[in-house]
């Protein structure tokens, strides 16, 4: 394993194990979104809070294996603040990334999302976030 592999490898232990964006979000503007995955038992409940067409605020709880948890976490980061716009436009890159067609920003998670499950497992905490963010 070389050193790039090992950095990949602390970055999504490190969100795994201390996921960013933790928690719950409550108020009239908050919309919450649930998904479940039964091939893994992977369970993310996403909590939104878009206002003036801005993600304001997004906390996520539930439980999974280090890729889902790491890439809800991932995700969380990268659509806080954003534009409803440029959420979208994160969500198409991380796609692209999944697909192993372009790995910039988020190539932290694109050496770890090579097989078909692992990319299932991290694209469900993305499809929850865009639901959430979508339902405003």
């Amino acid at each position: 394993m070389n050193d790039l592999d090992d950095l990949y490898r602390e970055i999504i232990l490190d969100h795994y194990k201390n996921p960013r964006n933790q928690g719950v979000l409550e108020g009239p503007t908050v919309h919450a979104e649930e998904g479940f995955n039964p091939l893994c038992g992977d369970e993310v409940k996403v909590y939104v809070q878009v206002e003036d067409g801005v993600v304001h605020d997004i906390k996520i709880t539930g439980q999974g294996c280090s890729i889902s948890r790491s890439s809800a976490s991932l995700m969380s980061q990268a659509v806080k603040g954003q534009s409803l716009d440029e959420v979208k436009a994160t969500v198409s890159r991380f796609k692209r990334m999944i697909a192993v067609e372009e790995t910039e920003d988020l190539d932290v998670l694109s050496h770890w999302l090579r097989a078909v499950i692992r990319a299932q497992t991290a694209a469900d905490a993305e499809r929850i976030v865009v639901e959430g963010i979508a339902a405003r």
